[in-house]
C-alpha cells in the first residue's frame, strides 16, 4: 500500500444516507459536517431514506449510515478520524490504491471490479499496489482475482507497459506477481515481456512466467477463434 498521502486533487463532495432510527448516523453526519466547515469536503448531500428511499434502492443499500466520499463507498459506522482519512485520500493520487487495498482485504472484490468497469482508469491502482513490497498477500491475491474477473473485457491491456517495469523489480515476489498479472492482460505484447522473464534468477519467477505465456497464448487463441 502507498506509504504517504499527498493532497493533489480538489476536495471531494460527500453523500450520506441516514434514517431516523439509526444509532450511528448522528456521529457520522456530525463528522462530515465538520469536514465541510474545514474545507476538507466541498459539499455534503444528506438523504433521509425514510422520506426518500430511492437513493438507497438504486444503490442497493441495506443499512445506514451509508457514506460516499468522492469515489469511495463506506458502509456502516465511521469515526470522525476515519471520515477525515478518506476525505484526504480522495485528494491524493494514491487514494484509489488505498481504497482498493482496504476493499480487497475486506473481501469486497465485486465492489472493486464494479468500480473498475465503471472507470477503467482506476486500474492504475493495480500497478501502484503491485509495486509496493509491503502490499499484503491477501491484496496481491485479490488483484490477481480482479484481473481474472476482467478477462474478456480487454480493460487490463493498458497495464502491460507499467507491469513490464515491475518484472525488473528488486523484490522477486513483485516480479513474480507482475508476471502473473501480465498473463491476464489479454495483450499479445505481454508474451514477449513474459519471455524475457524466463531467464530471471528466481525459479519461481521463471515458472510463473512460463505458465503465464501458456495461459496468455491459450486465451488469445480462444479469443481469435
Amino acid at each position: 500500500m502507498p506509504q504517504e498521502t499527498k493532497q493533489e486533487i480538489a476536495p471531494p463532495s460527500a453523500l450520506i444516507l441516514i434514517s431516523p432510527g439509526c444509532p450511528h448516523c448522528a456521529q457520522a453526519l456530525k463528522g462530515l459536517e465538520e469536514l465541510v466547515k474545514e474545507g476538507a469536503l466541498a459539499r455534503l448531500e444528506i438523504v433521509n431514506i425514510a422520506v426518500d428511499p430511492e437513493p438507497a434502492t438504486s444503490r442497493g443499500v441495506r443499512s445506514v449510515p451509508w457514506t460516499q466520499i468522492g469515489p469511495f463507498v463506506l458502509e456502516g459506522a465511521q469515526s470522525p478520524i476515519e471520515l477525515r482519512n478518506w476525505a484526504l485520500q480522495a485528494q491524493s493520487s494514491d487514494g484509489m490504491a488505498w481504497y482498493i487495498d482496504e476493499q480487497l482485504k475486506s473481501g469486497r472484490l465485486d465492489r472493486v471490479e464494479s468500480m473498475i468497469r465503471e472507470e477503467p482508469s482506476r486500474l492504475e491502482a493495480v500497478t501502484t499496489l503491485a509495486a509496493d513490497s509491503n502490499t499484503a498477500m491477501q491484496t496481491r491475491v485479490g488483484l490477481g482475482a480482479l484481473l481474472e474477473g476482467l478477462e474478456g473485457s480487454g480493460l487490463a491491456r493498458q497495464l502491460s507497459a507499467p507491469l513490464s517495469k515491475l518484472t525488473q523489480h528488486p523484490d522477486a515476489r513483485v516480479r513474480a506477481d507482475a508476471c502473473h498479472y501480465l498473463s491476464l492482460t489479454e495483450n499479445k505484447d505481454s508474451i514477449a515481456l513474459l519471455e524475457a522473464s524466463l531467464t530471471d534468477k528466481d525459479p519461481v519467477v521463471r515458472d510463473i512466467a512460463s505458465e503465464g505465456i501458456e495461459h496468455l497464448k491459450e486465451h488469445l487463441a480462444e479469443s481469435d477463434g
